[in-house]
């Protein structure tokens, strides 16, 4: 009795203890996000739990054949896949896993198989899960196009590009083929941006972009690198995808403008630069670099032009940067040295005063061109420094000849536009004069026309502020840019420097004599000084005494030549 009275309380505690573990998973089966198919492959049985009419409404399985029912719910091109999953048995594998799009094109679903075998490796149980991973699988889709796609214009990303322009290139390499790569860039596109707002900026990059994806196929990729430049790469470039025929496009295209959102019209210009492989580089990276080489090289050529690469243009870069490396060098140990080619008054060949020109011999003891570093200096903004230099040092040795040597003698220095836009140039100026206990009525400073045209009313306000300060102003290369008669009448200049292309033509051509003489007669009625550049002969001087031109400078009577030699003419003047 006592023994069966045990067995039926063993009985009851453990039928409480299924009770509770069939209400967990119960619980568990309600609560989940998933849905489970459960076979039992030796009575038959198959059976549907959890959240099954959340994602399979309507698809009821009652036998295993019912299982092939799930096709019907996904896309086409997850069918076959999943087949080969949900009766994995077939293939004898334990477990294996999916993720297939449901066909409403939204759900994404993880099928997870596992499969349980006996000993004579027979399937006997079956369990199939599925998951809404759609969240998931959407935040990854998303930081899939992130590392591929740019956001801003649909089109591939740099680093993305760069890997493709990697499998063109191995393609090339195999069939023995070409892959081109053109290097787009917006002409002055800040302008854009600083005038207009980056709004209006990014919705022309962005239009501009989704007008070159057009050129995008299976041989050709387009990118955004970044801000406004572009690049495409081209495998076996021919035809409609040859660089021609693209470029032609863009040049058409840009020729009309782009309609904004707010319908505003906006005018573009490009500048592209061609490499290609092999003949430009053999590698991916230095294909790139190519092409953004001479696409410098296009913008100098105008606008919405196109430059291929040339080894010549290569070399002038890689010069150019080797120069600009060593120039920070020299501008932080200020490595250069001056020169001063004196003026004469035509009348008498007595001294009128000198320029100051800068020299550098960099650390290969090579003299460098100021016609080669100044325009390095002037883009990489170096040009401040160096500048600032030639006017202390200038003035420095000017004073100390004022203080040797009687006599009135002018000091002419180059000043460059970037230094007259700086907005202390004249507090810097006005330093170095006080400093050095100089007659600002002895300096004559020298601008070109590159000065005035940004900004015409703030660099002649400018210019009024140093002329009351005593300096004189000298307008240097007068003839060689745009030239406007107009403006001089409204300038505060005191000399006029005609440029040397006139002085060694003047003599031999018609025209360019014309223009000098008018330039003499002309500056002479508008009160200023004349003095022409470059006069090399006998018969240049004689010319220029005749039409009244008041001073020279050149070879003829003066070279550059260094402070020591300053001081040998100034003792003779």
């Amino acid at each position: 009795m006592e023994e069966l009275r045990y067995q039926v309380d063993l009985l009851n505690a453990l039928n409480q203890k299924l009770e509770k573990e069939e209400k967990m998973l119960k619980l568990i089966c309600e609560t989940s996000t998933s849905a489970f198919v459960y076979v039992n492959f030796e009575d038959h049985y198959v059976k549907t739990v959890a959240n099954w009419d959340y994602l399979f409404k309507g698809v009821e399985i009652r036998e295993i054949k019912d299982i092939s029912k799930i096709y019907g719910e996904v896309e086409e091109k997850y069918v076959l896949p999943l087949k080969e999953l949900l009766f994995l048995e077939k293939s004898g594998i334990q477990s294996d896993s999916a993720i297939v799009r449901l066909k409403d094109g939204k759900t994404w679903v993880e099928c997870e198989v596992s499969v349980i075998y006996d000993q004579m490796n027979v399937p006997t149980d079956k369990v199939i899960r599925f998951k809404n991973v759609s969240k998931i699988q959407n935040q990854n889709d998303e930081l899939t196009y992130m590392a591929y796609y740019d956001v801003l214009t649909g089109l591939y990303n740099r680093n993305y590009f760069v890997r493709l322009l990697a499998d063109f290139v191995r393609k090339a390499e195999d069939e023995q083929n070409i892959v081109a790569v053109m290097f787009v860039d917006i002409d002055d596109f800040r302008k854009i941006n600083d005038g207009l707002g980056i709004v209006v900026g990014d919705e022309v990059v962005q239009q501009f972009g989704q007008y070159l994806s057009e050129f995008n196929s299976e041989n050709v990729v387009v990118s955004h690198f970044n801000a406004d430049i572009y690049c495409i790469a081209i495998y076996n470039p021919y035809g409609n995808r040859s660089v021609d025929y693209i470029y032609g496009a863009i040049a058409e295209r840009v020729k009309s403008p782009w309609i904004l959102s707010t319908g505003q019209e906006i005018s573009i210009s490009v500048s592209i630069g061609v490499a290609e492989y092999p003949e430009a580089a053999k590698s991916t990276l230095e294909l790139i670099n190519c092409a953004e080489i001479v696409m410098f090289k296009a913008k100098e050529s105008g606008k919405t032009s196109i430059q291929y690469f040339d080894a010549l243009i290569l070399n002038d870069f890689l010069q150019n940067v080797a120069i600009e490396n060593k120039l920070k060098d020299a501008v932080f140990n200020q490595n250069f040295t001056l020169n001063f080619q004196p003026q004469y008054h035509i009348k008498d060949r007595k001294l009128r005063g000198m320029e100051a020109l800068i020299r550098w011999k960099d650390s290969d003891g090579k003299m460098i061109s100021p016609a080669v570093f100044i325009p390095i200096a002037e883009k990489n903004g170096a040009i401040v420094p160096i500048g600032t230099w030639v006017v202390e040092e200038s003035i420095r040795c000017f004073a100390d000849w004022k203080k040797k040597y009687t006599g009135h003698f002018v000091l002419s220095l180059n000043i460059s536009a970037i230094q007259y836009k700086k907005t202390d140039f004249v507090d810097i100026v006005m330093q170095i004069i006080r400093k050095y206990d100089v007659d600002p009525h002895e300096i004559e400073l020298e601008i070109t026309e590159s000065v005035l045209i940004d900004n015409f009313t703030e660099m002649t306000e400018k210019l009024c502020v140093l002329r009351e300060y005593g300096f004189r102003i000298s307008l240097d290369d007068f003839g060689t840019g745009y030239s406007s008669l107009s403006y001089l009448k409204g300038l505060p200049i005191d000399t006029l420097k005609i440029d040397k292309s006139f002085v060694d033509a003047m003599l031999v051509d018609d025209n360019a004599r014309i223009i000098t003489e008018s330039i003499v007669y002309m500056v002479r009625k508008l009160g200023f000084e004349t003095i022409a550049e470059g006069v090399e002969t006998n018969e240049q001087f004689e010319y220029l005494k005749s039409i009244e031109c008041d001073c020279i400078q050149g070879f003829l009577l003066g070279k550059p030549i260094p402070k020591d030699e300053v001081e040998k003419l100034l003792l003779r003047s």
